[in-house]
């Protein structure tokens, strides 16, 4: 089915992400899976490029242009190559949202022009080890001292960990007012106190950098206060939908990816005389997933257009999510196992996916997070 949600421009981009991956990204990734790390010089390069903070004012070298087709362009072709290891959405998607809209006018001039540049990578630290979906559970304090917020605790599982430079920590201000005790700091590099962990050694994705954080009477300016102080958690409830989004929209891209490498692999491998896609039975495993692809593909296609009016609420994010991610691992899994053997070397494309997808059904809120959010909207 022709997706009707791009215009031509969106189009052009598209090629222009795809060339962008096939110079800057593709020739290093495997050599960056073998680090556990990109090099800064692609965010400098995607930079250069127009990549970073494309819904950024122009003044501090954004694109000024807030359609959010064109970072789900950006997560797709990333999807379909299978290069995960630029944290870029976590940057764009994620991370410029509380920028763009809880900066005031110094932090702006502070952080933009490098946020926009690829000088300045953002991380967003919520998930602590004994707290993950839970984000009311967090542990992490920031007490306001004069002019200073004394911030404590610990993070893990953070994307781009290794590499920021700028992160937002979600911490408890008031630990005494439940949610309307949470505050967001941006804690920056070289503030004493702030220490990075372990680049931890995860399933799948290995080029992306994901690290433990420590914060130790870490004395955060109270100019670095994002918003209103007690807001963080509102704040985190508004933006987690795009988030969502923007993971379901990426899962998409992967299973439709996965689907049409292993169709392709099903025509041409042969066993007792003819190719595989042939046998009845390989035959319906690619037809239902050709048919729950083309399904999901017409929920996303619709949320996507919603996100970009300012309209998704956070239950269809929620549904998104769950079901995409949950579609991804049910799709991939299929795909190795039809392609045997050859599906589970890790020079085939489709291992790569399989270790990947894993993460997706985790991440952004579990499954089961987000079936519980679908279900409180029910009203049970």
């Amino acid at each position: 089915m022709a997706r009707e949600i791009f215009t031509a421009e969106h189009e052009a981009f598209r090629d222009m992400v795809r060339s962008f991956i096939e110079k800057e990204i593709a020739p290093h990734h495997e050599q960056w899976e073998r680090d556990g790390v990109v090099s800064r010089e692609v965010w400098l390069a995607a930079g250069r490029q127009g990549l970073l903070g494309i819904d950024m004012p122009e003044e501090y070298g954004g694109g000024g242009n807030d359609d959010y087709r064109y970072y789900v362009i950006m997560n797709e072709e990333f999807a379909k190559a299978g290069v995960h290891g630029p944290g870029f959405s976590v940057h764009n998607d994620i991370n410029g949202a509380y920028l763009r809209n809880l900066c005031n006018d110094e932090q702006k001039a502070r952080w933009f022009p490098g946020y926009c540049s690829g000088e300045l990578i953002t991380g967003i630290a919520m998930t602590e080890p004994a707290a993950g979906s839970d984000l009311q559970g967090i542990k992490s304090t920031a007490v306001k001292d004069g002019d200073e917020y004394v911030l404590n605790g610990s993070k893990t599982f953070i994307s781009n960990g290794i590499l920021a430079d700028l992160v937002i920590v979600v911490a408890k201000t008031d630990p005494s007012a439940g949610a309307r005790g949470v505050s967001l700091l941006a804690v920056e590099r070289g503030m004493a106190g702030f220490e990075r962990g372990r680049n931890l050694d995860k399933v799948g994705m290995h080029a992306q950098d994901t690290a433990e954080l420590f914060f130790d009477n870490v004395r955060v300016p109270a100019k670095n206060l994002l918003g209103e102080e007690g807001m963080g958690f509102i704040y985190l409830m508004q933006n987690l939908a795009r988030e969502r989004l923007s993971i379901g929209a990426t899962a998409m891209a992967g299973a439709e990816t996965a689907f049409e490498q292993t169709l392709e692999y099903c025509k041409t491998r042969e066993a007792f005389g003819r190719p595989i896609g042939k046998f009845q039975h390989n035959r319906f495993t690619l037809a239902e997933m050709k048919t729950e692809l083309t399904v999901s593909r017409s929920f996303t296609d619709e949320c996507i257009v919603k996100e970009s009016k300012g309209e998704l609420t956070a239950e269809e994010a929620s549904m998104l999510k769950y079901w995409n991610t949950e579609l991804l691992k049910r799709v991939v899994d299929r795909c190795v196992q039809l392609h045997g053997g050859y599906g589970y070397m890790t020079e085939y494309p489709i291992a790569k996916a399989y270790q990947d997808a894993r993460i997706q059904t985790i991440f952004g809120g579990t499954t089961e997070i987000m079936k519980e959010i679908i279900g409180r909207s029910l009203g049970v």
